[in-house]
């Protein structure tokens, strides 16, 4: 074949696969038009209406973001028999059962309805209707407020739920009647409510049940019974925090080696261990939900002890055990120490050890603090402060060093076999731990100010940026605080108001309607960071730390 007629033969070919080729047009603007709905059934604010479905037709193809979440139902149905569907440019909500007499319902579709193209979701879409003659238009609104909020804390899945006075149920037990989610801020505002008395209730809900998990997840109460009334404007106030409500109990106590275990079914706050032969001398590990007690010499006769203990809500458990401390050929744990090492300090050098069992005897000919090569402090007795003398497992070592000392590192040295446990085991490895002793001109010379509360007794925490302890002050019938000789750096301040008076933060306790005990931080006025920026030399002592509102009515 001719050059000429191959190109005549295939030119023709190639136009019409051009024509053919099809391709995705480039440019043009982005679709930011929601859903806009043509007709709907029933139609807002209708009355007298009892609908087994209630459906919705948008003037373009939609497609539905997680339903069973993002649609909020009030009041309270079964939502295991509502079944929501898109197709095309319909959504349908099939209810399958039947709706209370003459009471407003809301169906709050939020942002669960979107365009098919771009995912552009349809703005304020809500219908309300009544099954009787009147629309409710009662209102409550307020705040919610994370008592431990960590970067990551967000408010998507926070929900505020009102429940009947005289329902059976609760926020752990069932859903609440009337339900809202919070927006970005933690504000809420719960519409469309009939008049009443009420619980209220606030909780991070993390995997979606619409009741808060006791254990796990943050939750707020009311102490108060709401009541609900056109008479007056009601505001709430919830500060969310953990507190695992479980009923506390011994599960279990039984002998282990020479030593005897207990096991409780959650943490512990505290534990007293009281042998009725009060010259038994009965030492204690925690660790979590177990205590092992040991007894220096096995024997042969069970020891009647008292078991006197609370959990992290203050519930308290009082039993009587009888433990055995038998001679046993079980291969004893090993002893371990841990240090608090790589700390600063001004003057005086604290030094923080843990062991994984009690400590009764120690050899200071091998226990001291080098400062160079050639130096040493000894370590006396008189340095030593158990934490716990039933316990002899965590031990501080306090010395004092002189200024006049040019020297920056100071290193614990604790040689193997200088501390013994009650089971007789010796640490088998050398410890060494270094301090860097700071410089009195390179320090910042105070953090300082004021808390606006009328509080009598608080707790405030200088905190490094990653919330560890600095420093702390016990604070009765005073609200002025004031840190010195602080290392640069960035910092965090934080209040608690202890009711109690214990030196430590509580949780809430739901059984009591005892609130959780108050905590806030300091943040600025004008950037609303919390953190602190201070360098040697510097003084900050202008700080105005205000208190937040306490989980309640705020306005009834």
């Amino acid at each position: 074949m001719k050059k000429s007629q191959y190109i005549a033969l295939i030119l023709p070919m190639i136009i019409l696969w051009s024509c053919a080729k099809q391709s995705t047009p480039t440019g043009g603007p982005r679709d930011e038009t929601p859903p806009k709905v043509l007709a709907q059934y029933p139609e807002n604010q209708s009355l007298n209406v009892n609908p087994k479905e209630i459906w919705i037709e948008f003037d373009e193809y939609i497609k539905l973001d997680n339903p069973n979440k993002n649609i909020i139902i009030t009041p309270r149905l079964n939502k295991d028999e509502v079944i929501t569907t898109a197709l095309k440019n319909k959504v349908t909500v099939e209810l399958n059962q039947e709706l209370e007499p003459n009471t407003t319902y809301v169906f709050n579709f939020q942002k669960s309805i979107q365009d098919l193209s771009e995912g552009n979701p349809a703005e304020q879409l809500k219908i309300v209707f009544s099954t009787g003659p009147t629309i409710d238009s009662l209102v409550v609104t307020g705040r919610t407020n994370f008592l431990f909020p960590d970067r990551q804390t967000v408010y998507d899945d926070v929900l505020v739920g009102l429940y009947e006075a005289n329902d059976t149920t609760d926020v752990f037990t069932a859903p609440p009647y009337y339900i809202a989610q919070v927006d970005s801020l933690g504000q809420f505002k719960l519409e469309n409510l009939r008049s009443g008395a009420y619980l209220a209730y606030a909780w991070l809900d993390a995997n979606n049940s619409l009741k808060a998990e006791f254990k796990t997840e943050e939750f707020a109460f009311i102490s108060d019974t709401l009541i609900i009334d056109p008479q007056s404007e009601k505001i709430l106030h919830f500060n969310l925090a953990k507190a695992d409500q479980t009923a506390f109990k011994l599960t279990r106590s039984s002998t282990t080696g020479s030593s005897y275990q207990l096991v409780f079914n959650k943490g512990l706050r505290e534990i007293e261990i009281i042998p009725d032969d009060k010259n038994q001398q009965i030492l204690h590990k925690v660790e979590k939900d177990r205590v092992k007690l040991y007894r220096e010499s096995p024997t042969t006769d069970s020891l009647l002890i008292q078991v006197k203990a609370k959990d992290s809500i203050q519930q308290s458990l009082d039993t009587l055990i009888w433990a055995k401390f038998e001679a046993s050929d079980r291969r004893k744990d090993e002893l371990n120490v841990t240090v608090a090492s790589g700390k600063s300090f001004y003057q005086e050098l604290k030094m923080e050890l843990t062991f994984t069992k009690p400590v009764t005897q120690i050899s200071f000919d091998s226990l001291f603090v080098s400062y160079d090569t050639a130096s040493i402090f000894p370590i006396a007795p008189s340095m030593l402060y158990w934490r716990d003398s039933a316990k002899l497992d965590q031990l501080d070592i306090l010395m004092n060093i002189p200024d006049s000392l040019s020297f920056n590192i100071f290193t614990l040295i604790a040689s193997d076999s200088t501390f013994r446990d009650i089971e007789g085991e010796y640490n088998s490895k050398l410890i060494k731990a270094n301090f860097r002793k700071l410089q009195r001109e390179g320090l910042a010379d105070e953090i300082a100010g004021t808390i606006q509360t009328d509080h009598p007794s608080l707790i405030v925490q200088l905190l490094t940026a990653k919330d560890e302890l600095v420093k702390e002050l016990i604070l009765e019938n005073e609200n002025a605080f004031s840190f010195t000789l602080i290392e640069p750096g960035t910092y965090k301040i934080k209040v608690i108001e202890d009711d109690n008076q214990n030196g430590e933060w509580d949780p809430g306790d739901f059984s009591l309607k005892r609130q959780a005990e108050k905590v806030y931080y300091f943040q600025d006025p004008e950037t609303n960071e919390q953190t602190i920026m201070i360098r040697g030399g510097w003084s900050i002592n202008t700080l105005q730390i205000n208190s937040v509102p306490n989980t309640g009515i705020l306005k009834n």
